[in-house]
């Protein structure tokens, strides 16, 4: 269960990455907009890796508390 968590989540970061590359590329070739969008999109990154970490720390947690 706790690892379908972390999937979940891994799985919600590539995504993101992903529907990032576009924004990206574009406003390194100078589109404002595009740089609205990607800033956008790497705070919502940060978001999801920190409760990426939070989750692996919990399974961890209970993984030792279990041993």
């Amino acid at each position: 269960m706790a690892n379908d968590a972390i999937l979940d989540v891994w799985n919600k970061v590539k995504v993101l990455v992903e529907s990032m590359e576009i924004d990206i590329q574009k406003n390194a070739g100078g589109n404002v907009s595009a740089g609205v969008r990607a800033r956008r999109g790497l705070r919502s990154l940060k978001k999801e890796t920190a409760a990426l970490i939070k989750s692996m720390v919990e399974v961890e947690k209970s993984r030792k508390a279990a041993e």
